[in-house]
């Protein structure tokens, strides 16, 4: 579907090794590190809390309050 066929890719051995070269890398480079991961609970609860304000002042502006 995507890329070279598996009869080309694995033709040869050198193919088969570049071909799972390219699938480790793209691995490695996809996972994030330990660190990005750990944030700090203040830190993570600030991104929360702002999120949801964001959500708040959307559903505001996309329903505003009906005054009879």
């Amino acid at each position: 579907m995507f890329g070279p066929g598996i009869t080309t890719v694995f033709a040869s051995r050198w193919k088969a090794l570049w071909w799972a070269g390219g699938i480790l890398l793209t691995a490695y480079c996809s996972v994030p590190s330990a660190d990005e991961t750990a944030k700090g609970g203040a830190e993570q609860s600030q991104d929360v809390k702002a999120a949801h304000d964001a959500i708040n002042a959307l559903d505001q502006l996309n329903d505003p309050p009906h005054e009879d």
